[in-house]
């Protein structure tokens, strides 16, 4: 049964929403991934996601595996980025696709009908692929400038959230150097949520940030 032809068993509900917590692997030389995934998890946060760019497969299957063990006792929902095989192999919740990833299609062959695709988005034309192609949400931006990548794509602004929110029923994820004063904007521009990395990672006080982007949202 092919992508095309294969009902879909799964959708992200309504609530799919709030603060998602980008866990990168480069900061494992200055904190415990674990120990920051507890952090927000006592702050209530229910979604995160485990990104390395560079390590090999093994070191980032047993990075993964920990991270998926904390998230299914702490009832969060786990997404691993880009690599389908790492996530099947965790049995992570869901998979999250940059744009030069595998198409959508093309993933739901492999990872099947029930997991989560998510979809990094920087213009109109790739929201409108994503949804198309039936990605289950999008993140976009970088809404502002970000020092989390180096060579990032062009920053969107808020302006750029405002004009993709009507191509898409899709959650959108607002992402790109988000700080907690920038969610009610964010919000009222039609971003469900806020995914961030380096404005927890990079805190003196992640708990107290944590608790602002919570409060805000």
């Amino acid at each position: 049964m092919t992508a095309e032809s294969a009902p879909r068993v799964f959708s992200p509900p309504a609530t799919f929403s709030g603060f998602y917590l980008i866990v990168d692997d480069s900061w494992t030389s200055r904190c415990s991934l674990i120990e920051v995934v507890h952090q927000a998890s006592e702050a209530g946060v229910k979604l995160v996601q485990y990104r390395n760019k560079t390590g090999s497969m093994k070191q980032a299957y047993a990075a993964a595996y920990a991270l998926r063990g904390v998230a299914a006792e702490r009832g969060m929902t786990f997404i691993v980025n880009d690599r389908c095989d790492l996530a099947l192999a965790v049995e992570a919740d869901g998979v999250h696709l940059g744009q030069d990833d595998l198409p959508v299609l093309l993933a739901r062959n492999v990872v099947g009908q029930t997991m989560l695709i998510g979809v990094s988005t920087h213009n109109p034309e790739q929201v409108r692929m994503a949804t198309e192609e039936g990605a289950d949400y999008l993140g976009f931006g970088p809404i502002f400038s970000t020092g989390t990548k180096a060579n990032h794509d062009p920053v969107v602004g808020i302006e750029g959230l405002v004009g993709v929110r009507e191509l898409t029923t899709l959650p959108i994820f607002a992402i790109g150097g988000i700080v907690p004063d920038s969610v009610p904007a964010l919000r009222a521009a039609g971003a469900n949520g806020v995914a961030v990395a380096s404005a927890i990672f990079d805190a003196v006080d992640r708990p107290r940030v944590l608790a602002q982007f919570m409060e805000q949202l």
